[in-house]
């Protein structure tokens, strides 16, 4: 039997919430253990934010290489050579990813395990290391930044496949002739677009009757019009029913308004959601709740139904964002260092779909404002009455911005455009300050930027 080792703190994944909160706890003079089953940095240095980024750029360069002859620039056939878009992408993780380990490693008060963590007590954790051997661990504060994976589809056939997820199919040494995804969600789309831009064919496939689901339709359907004139089909209301082996490709059995088809492909993307890492916790050994899908319940304080526990990052479910991960941090860190009340309510959640071009989105859709019964404006222009998309010959896409009635504020924003999430994270900055929207319309913008376009978008409003 080991020795129990006791310390200030106990972190259980090193990812966007728990690194940071290791250092920030041992910068106070606590003893943190900080366990990672994987690598260091969590789903977005790794699998999520850091790679699947710097693809999509090798993704937008082809896009613009072919695209030379519209700004009068002759550049010829161009070939897409993946092992070298693969490599790239690992050398910049494994950048991202070392510094994330070094800070760690390089820091008084911090002991960095690795291996699988699980809980024997609640206030008790067991490691099973990666090197061999186990470590009991024992504090009165523990941390989980655990966070999901990709789900298994639930599909007939699916285990007779070598279907791809959001990890492997970065590591591809060839770019699929046929790549059939199932999802229409944030992480589909933006591989699919890669993916149609590297030279493969793409079939979208999506259950519901729009592409992300949490979007106003007019932001959906104009969604799925760029993409589609990217060549990508897009089905929606559309359900695969089987999947199955066709050579070295698959064979996808779907259902639609049409009627049941199948259709080929030589790689399959399953991207229909994603499931947290509670189940090999033994979470009941600690007597942790958890609602019915496994994610941990924490309250506005991120705390668990147990003392002393704490959940953050995307195990506890709601918005899984790196963003959101880090500002999780943030809240412990000035809960429990420097004894305030930070907490979640009313915090603001923006996201950047990084399909091209950008859909950067904050505050309340227009669907959701109305159901709510918030009285609204709408400020909305196309992006071909931008002038620098104008210039830049990038004119796809809108602005949409809810204005509250009576006091002239902005309540969301939905930037579908050329740098979508920076002009969006400029309209969050104006929401944060609590300026009505005329502060922006009568604002002198450098011209010619996108942020001059604000004076247009405003300076229609009734």
């Amino acid at each position: 039997m080991s020795t129990t080792r006791e310390y200030d703190a106990i972190i259980i994944g090193a990812g966007q919430a728990g690194g940071p909160l290791a250092s920030a706890l041992a910068g106070a003079g606590r003893r943190v253990a900080i366990i990672e089953r994987a690598a260091v940095g969590g789903t977005c240095v790794n699998v999520g934010c850091t790679p699947t980024k710097t693809m999509i750029a090798s993704g937008r360069v082809a896009h613009l290489a072919r695209r030379g002859a519209d700004y009068g620039v002759q550049t010829g056939p161009i070939a897409i050579d993946q092992p070298k878009i693969r490599e790239r992408k690992q050398a910049i993780v494994a950048s991202f990813n070392g510094g994330s380990e070094s800070a760690l490693t390089g820091t008084d008060c911090v002991e960095l395990l690795h291996g699988e963590a699980s809980f024997s007590g609640p206030k008790a954790v067991v490691v099973q290391l990666n090197d061999g051997g186990e470590a009991r661990l024992r504090s009165d504060l523990i941390v989980i930044n655990a966070g999901e994976r990709p789900s298994r589809p639930q599909l007939p056939g699916i285990d007779t496949v070598p279907y791809l997820d959001s990890t492997s199919i970065m590591e591809l040494d060839r770019t699929p002739d046929h790549l059939l995804v199932l999802g229409g969600g944030y992480i589909g789309l933006e591989f699919g677009q890669l993916f149609r831009r590297l030279g493969s064919v793409v079939t979208i496939v999506q259950r519901g009757a729009r592409l992300l689901a949490r979007e106003d339709a007019d932001v959906a359907e104009a969604v799925a019009d760029i993409l589609r004139e990217d060549g990508i089909e897009v089905l929606t209301e559309t359900a695969a029913t089987a999947v199955a082996r066709d050579g070295d490709g698959v064979a996808l059995t779907v259902r639609g308004p049409g009627g049941e088809r199948t259709i080929r492909g030589s790689h399959l993307l399953a991207a229909a959601g994603r499931t947290p890492n509670s189940d090999s916790l033994n979470l009941s050994a600690a007597g942790i709740a958890t609602d019915k899908r496994g994610y941990i319940t924490v309250d506005e304080r991120l705390a668990t139904n147990v003392p002393g526990v704490y959940a953050v990052g995307d195990i506890k479910g709601g918005p899984a964002f790196t963003h959101i991960s880090y500002d999780d941090f943030r809240i412990l860190r000035t809960n429990l260092i420097g004894g305030g009340g930070a907490t979640t309510t009313d915090r603001f959640v923006p996201y950047t779909v990084f399909i091209d071009p950008q859909l950067g989105r904050v505050g309340l859709g227009e669907e959701e404002a109305r159901e709510g019964g918030r009285a609204v404006r709408v400020a909305k222009m196309p992006m071909s009455s931008v002038a620098r998309a104008l210039e830049v010959d990038e004119t796809r896409g809108f602005m949409k911005v809810l204005i509250d009635r009576s006091s002239d504020q902005i309540i969301g924003a939905t930037i579908l455009g050329l740098e979508g999430g920076e002009i969006m994270s400029m309209l969050q900055i104006a929401m944060m300050g609590k300026l009505p929207y005329t502060a922006l319309r009568d604002a002198t913008f450098a011209h010619p930027t996108l942020a001059e376009s604000l004076n247009n978008l405003f300076g229609s409003v009734e």
